[in-house]
């Protein structure tokens, strides 16, 4: 099984408040699909944007830099098979979210 990072930009959720509960709901019944189907491995939505950046020299910026056109909203890991079955498991969360979700493969603990 492969590990896939699906995420959104933090701006692309633009449905109106009053239907927040409603996103909510149908995306946390995405996350429980995927517990049920032993994919879901973590996720959760960001608190603020507000980021600091270490340096290699451990020197501590502030961030994200202005000229960032997109920072991330919220992220999901799942495991599963195939990049197919993460474009699936993407599909239903951009249903649920109401925005268009990423997806990337993350690399193998080489630990493991």
């Amino acid at each position: 099984m492969t590990r896939y990072l699906i995420s959104f930009d933090d701006g692309a959720m633009t449905f109106p408040e009053e239907e927040l509960p409603e996103v909510a709901e149908a995306s946390l019944e995405v996350v429980r699909k995927a517990r049920d189907a032993g994919v879901w491995v973590f996720g959760g939505g960001l608190e603020r944007q507000r980021a600091s950046v270490v340096a290699v020299d451990g020197t501590v910026t502030d961030g994200p830099y202005p000229e960032t056109k997109a920072v991330l909203g919220g992220f999901a890991v799942i495991d599963v098979p195939s990049r197919e079955d993460a474009l699936e498991w993407a599909a239903e969360l951009a249903a649920a979210c109401r925005c268009a979700q990423e997806v990337r493969e993350i690399m193998s603990d080489p630990t493991a």
